[in-house]
């Protein structure tokens, strides 16, 4: 069978290799193409999902015309159908847990305050020591120094009240 005068295999071929290359260039400049079609990302026309439906059914319908006797509508039918289901799969068990999964662990200076640390490195009455912050994410070893100007121990909890050029500024933490 023919479409516009290029055998089946030919069409499907070239889908193939046109839907790879746009996946390939996706991947590469994804964060700048997902702000050009962040209107769309909410509904159906998901840019991830076309193109990965457009490349499976490319795929499936070339190896089905080279390696099999079935007529080429049948073919398609099989095509688009697998296509279907492989992208479902795709979104369901991988694009949606990923979506929702955590951004980042990474923290701001401003993520620190308020948070309870240990003292590792003693701090002197005007000097620097070493407090621990414990998280879900880790944990935080960082320079410090005494909000009060007072000395404090190692293995005394500390409460971080102020953060300024990368040293937190702690206070006894008092139950």
């Amino acid at each position: 069978m023919e479409v516009l005068g290029y055998p089946l295999e030919t069409v499907y071929l070239f889908g193939l290799i046109i839907g790879g290359g746009l996946v390939f260039i996706f991947i590469l400049l994804s964060d700048v193409l997902e702000g050009m079609f962040e209107f769309l990302s909410s509904s159906i026309f998901n840019p991830t999902l076309i193109l990965a439906y457009v490349t499976i059914l490319s795929a499936a319908g070339y190896i089905l015309e080279i390696s099999t006797s079935l007529h080429s509508l049948i073919i398609f039918i099989i095509s688009l159908v697998l296509a279907f289901v492989l992208v479902v799969l795709l979104n369901v068990f991988v694009l949606i847990p990923l979506s929702s999964a955590e951004a980042s662990l990474a923290y701001t200076e401003e993520d620190l305050k308020g948070r309870v640390g240990k003292v590792i490195t003693s701090i002197p009455e005007e000097g620097y020591g070493e407090v621990v912050l414990s998280g879900k994410g880790g944990n935080i070893a960082k320079s410090a120094k005494s909000f009060e100007g007072q000395p404090i121990a190692d293995g005394t909890e500390v409460l971080v009240i102020d953060i300024k050029g990368g040293v937190v500024y702690v206070s006894v933490y008092e139950h």
